[in-house]
């Protein structure tokens, strides 16, 4: 590919003990032959093998370090302090890219030079490559961001100009899960996104994963993040339907506990008789025993 007239991209991976999956993350950035890339990895001084993953690659890094931190937001905003290319995205250390997927943004931005943002296709995968949720957007608006439970996408498949972060950036470091909405909101209110249908990341599904063990506070990281930005009508119609499902499941589990404890009791009756009858049995038997 020649870089002659193509954008840099620099492409930032904040990382904390996810060795096991880092280096296919790190691989899917390097093997995209992408010629001018710029990639850097922000470890929170992990204590597994990462440091040893990252070194063995260091010299494709424009940038990499292993230090305490107050959270992925600001890895992610201490990545891009160093970032020097015209297009910018972040990986997380367990997803990674599709084949092609820095071609293809680099030609829709070129495409679509005023864009505050590109999204593309993802889906998220389990830890054996199968596919098992696709996402693909035709159009993001503030309005379909206030509604992110029915329209979401994936955040390895968004990238941006540099400009879009010098207005919109950084990302907020008291947010720890909707991080990535909160800046979305904010770049849709001063910019406009293209979409393209490519499928350009895979999200990794796997129980250590950040929003899947701790699924629960990434939703009341939404609302409170769509809250904060005046959509208090969406961000209620959330919490309803969240308080629904709640309600209907405690009721459901009431109505099983109170069957549990039906049956229960059923076979406390159950018992009480047969061990009634065995008494008896075991007197008639002793006192046969006795006249012998």
């Amino acid at each position: 590919m020649n870089p002659a007239g193509l954008p840099k991209i620099s492409i930032v991976t904040p990382s904390f003990n996810q060795g096991r999956y880092l280096e296919k993350t790190i691989l899917s950035v390097l093997e995209q032959g992408y010629p001018n890339l710029e990639y850097i990895i922000i470890d929170g001084k992990s204590s597994d093998n990462s440091v040893e993953i990252i070194k063995k690659y260091e010299k494709y890094l424009k940038y990499w370090v292993s230090e305490e931190d107050r959270g992925q937001s600001h890895a992610i905003n201490k990545g891009f302090a160093h970032a020097t290319g015209d297009l910018l995205g972040w990986l997380n250390s367990d997803d990674y890219y599709a084949a092609g997927a820095l071609k293809t943004v680099a030609e829709t931005a070129l495409a679509t030079p005023a864009a505050g943002a590109i999204v593309g296709a993802g889906a998220m995968v389990d830890e054996t490559g199968n596919v098992f949720l696709s996402v693909a957007r035709t159009a993001i608006t503030l309005e379909s961001l206030y509604n992110w439970f029915d329209e979401f996408f994936w955040q390895p498949s968004c990238f941006f100009p540099k400009e879009t972060w010098k207005h919109c950036g950084p990302l907020d470091e008291n947010v720890h899960y909707a991080m990535d909405l909160d800046f979305w909101i904010k770049i849709a209110k001063k910019f406009t996104f293209t979409t393209t249908h490519a499928t350009l990341s895979f999200n990794l599904k796997h129980p250590k994963a950040k929003t899947t063990e701790f699924s629960y506070l990434s939703h009341v990281d939404a609302v409170m993040v769509i809250m904060r930005h005046g959509a208090e009508k969406e961000a209620r119609k959330l919490l309803e339907e969240y308080t629904r499902v709640l309600h209907k499941s405690a009721l459901d589990n009431e109505e099983l506990l109170i069957q549990k404890c039906l049956e229960i009791q059923k076979l406390r009756e159950k018992y009480k008789k047969i061990s009634g009858c065995l008494i008896e049995a075991f007197k008639i038997l002793g006192r046969k025993i006795i006249s012998i």
